[in-house]
């Protein structure tokens, strides 16, 4: 039963039906709220003790003891007698909570997501939703949870001007005005606030008022701060006095230059000409970058252009077509295989007319066969990116060989135990990528590295990717990145020992409507049968979309409903897992199942499989989700 709490307001807690848990008394509660300000870190109880007394009794100690207790009767009623608990755990001196969810935790995500402003707006109206009263109401001067008052205080403000600015961003001045006036009224020191509000104003053709509102605000800093306003402000007043047309929606520099460079180009270019399609495909390329429906809609028009310049019969104009398209690609299951086998068809047919004296056209032509076969068993895909690298590293061309490199990256998943060599490509596509300024490659890169160090179990790399993933996607624009520095987040929790379950539902929370349904379908179920493999708990027996994992999930859902004649059947007729980033971790839950229903062959062909990987964790080569160390299933699989 999933619990949530609340500390967006007076500190309580709802079980899985949304139905409020007594917490008894108010020492149960700020025991409650000691552990959550913690995050998850153990606090000493001679800590709380100080901390909940000025002066303690006598018997202090066991009366913190006391509040855990009956807090846990009431967090997990239907635990077993004399079994450890799951939610507040004892470790070494003290207590640490380990928390499915905290309102205030999901609500500091939903204030720093990066998302479309319609997403946006919707998101953040529903987390400022959350608040019931101040954080922490009833501990209010309490030095423990002051930090956490004060942070959680700053972030409420900043969650109405980001939704205002998205509803500015969508042309919904006029919403946006109510809630900003009564804002600005609650905070008069926001400078953000009063720009927000009178550009608001102006947008929704109230000048006058744009401009009384920008007079009030200098009144109340320069009377009652004695600070002039700050550059922002100023600037905005200027603006406004002489109607600059950025200041109108969709009408900033970027979009003018835009709108005149579209212009001029349908006015020049001729409509059915060659160069208006590889033009095309270059600003396929660019949304596909952008992630959400940028991705979607690349991906849908793609095979359109392929199939325009087919139809021109110039072999050379449709490589070129195929070729342009070299969109960085981290994860190894197609989001369209479909599409996948038309584009593979379609290479194949232009290199087969493609003279061999073009030999960049020729490599980008195979690592597009080698990029979209992944996953497959088929060895042309191996081949063609081994081809692909062997031209490009003969040529002086670095983007060449980043996008061959991702083909090769692609490729390597030929058995269990390829982690090293992939750290290897990543390695040498960042290395690469940032002397050349490829920057979605050197982001790819770094997110290589985080897979492939996350699998040797080396977090302290793999945190240093992450990071550096996550400052290029802040300065260039790469909103995808943060799906998977979020996933990544909440395996680094899950490999901690500690209950990743909130974090990994936070973690596909954000990962809707990304556009990579070959990411999305199935995973966060498949995750959190992870977690339980990983600490020796039963699959969960509701009914779930498995996605494509579904034949690997069965045998162990059989097993947790006692159904082991059913449960060897299933196993039978279980398939060999892809050969991708989730190739150990699918052989895992085999030999888990195999293990259970004495599957003594199956269980040896697993011991094989799993060898190579002996040193690394299962399914953290994703990057994404683990179940343990490889060691421990081998010992598993044991006979």
């Amino acid at each position: 039963m999933e619990v949530l709490f609340g500390v967006l307001g007076p500190v309580t807690a709802w079980d899985g039906s949304g139905d409020t848990i007594a917490l008894r008394g108010p020492r149960h509660r700020a025991v409650l709220a000691r552990l959550i300000v913690a995050r998850g870190r153990v606090v000493p109880v001679s800590r709380i003790v100080d901390d909940l007394w000025i002066d303690p009794p006598a018997d202090a100690i066991g009366a913190v003891r006391t509040f855990v207790a009956a807090l846990r009767r009431v967090l997990e009623p239907d635990r077993p007698p004399r079994t450890p608990s799951r939610l507040l755990v004892t470790e070494g001196p003290g207590y640490a909570l380990r928390p499915d969810a905290v309102d205030a935790w999901r609500f500091e995500q939903a204030v720093a997501a990066t998302r479309p402003p319609a997403e946006l707006v919707t998101s953040l109206d529903e987390a400022l939703g959350w608040w019931r009263g101040p954080a922490y109401a009833e501990f209010a001067g309490e030095g423990w949870a002051e930090a956490d008052r004060a942070r959680l205080t700053e972030l409420r403000p900043r969650a109405v001007e980001r939704k205002a600015e998205a509803r500015l961003a969508l042309g919904l001045a006029a919403e946006a005005v109510p809630d900003l006036d009564a804002h600005v009224a609650e905070h008069p020191w926001r400078e953000d606030a009063w720009r927000l509000l009178a550009l608001a104003l102006y947008r929704t053709g109230r000048q006058g008022d744009a401009l009384a509102v920008l007079r009030r605000a200098r009144s109340l800093l320069v009377e009652q701060l004695g600070l002039d306003p700050g550059a922002a402000l100023r600037r905005l007043e200027e603006d406004i006095l002489r109607q600059a047309d950025h200041l109108e929606p969709g009408q900033d520099a970027a979009s003018r230059v835009w709108a005149q460079a579209a212009e001029a180009y349908d006015r020049t270019v001729a409509a059915g000409s060659r160069a208006r399609l590889e033009s095309t495909v270059g600003i396929l390329r660019n949304l596909a970058v952008t992630g959400g429906g940028g991705l979607a809609a690349a991906r849908e028009q793609r095979m359109a252009a392929i199939t325009a310049a087919e139809e021109l019969g110039d072999a050379e104009l449709t490589a070129r077509v195929i070729g342009a398209f070299d969109v960085p690609a981290i994860w190894t299951r197609s989001d369209d295989p479909r599409q996948a086998a038309q584009v593979v068809a379609a290479a194949e047919r232009s290199l087969a007319r493609l003279p061999r004296r073009h030999g960049a056209a020729r490599a980008r032509l195979l690592t597009t066969i080698a990029l979209e076969s992944r996953g497959t068993r088929a060895d042309r895909g191996r081949e063609a990116a081994r081809e692909a690298e062997r031209i490009a590293r003969g040529l002086d061309d670095p983007a060449l060989l980043a996008f061959t490199l991702n083909g090769v990256f692609m490729q390597a998943f030929d058995r269990a135990g390829r982690a090293p060599r992939r750290d290897e490509i990543g390695a040498e596509l960042v290395e690469l990528s940032a002397r050349n300024d490829l920057v979605s490659y050197e982001v790819l890169g770094h997110l290589v590295r985080l897979q492939a160090r996350s699998a040797l179990a080396d977090f302290a790399g793999a945190d240093e990717h992450a990071a550096a993933a996550d400052r290029l996607d802040e300065q260039h624009e790469r909103p995808l990145v943060a799906v998977f520095t979020t996933w990544y987040r909440a395996l680094r929790l899950a490999a901690s020992g500690a209950d990743a379950e909130a974090a990994y539902r936070d973690a596909a929370a954000r990962m809707r409507g990304s556009g990579m349904p070959g990411l999305e379908d199935g995973l966060l179920p498949l995750a959190l049968l992870a977690l339980r493999v990983q600490h020796r708990r039963p699959a969960p027996t509701d009914p779930v979309n498995w996605g494509p994992y579904e034949p690997w999930a069965r045998p162990l859902v059989l097993l947790a409903r006692d159904r082991p004649d059913e449960a060897a059947a299933a196993l039978r007729d279980v398939p060999e897992p892809p050969r991708d980033l989730l190739f150990e971790a699918l052989w895992c839950l085999t030999a888990q199942a195999a293990v259970a229903v004495d599957d003594r062959e199956l269980m040896r062909r697993a011991r094989r499989e799993l060898a190579p990987a002996a040193g690394e964790l299962a399914g953290a080569a994703s990057g994404l989700l683990t179940l343990g160390p490889v060691a421990r299933h081998l010992d598993d699989l044991s006979i």
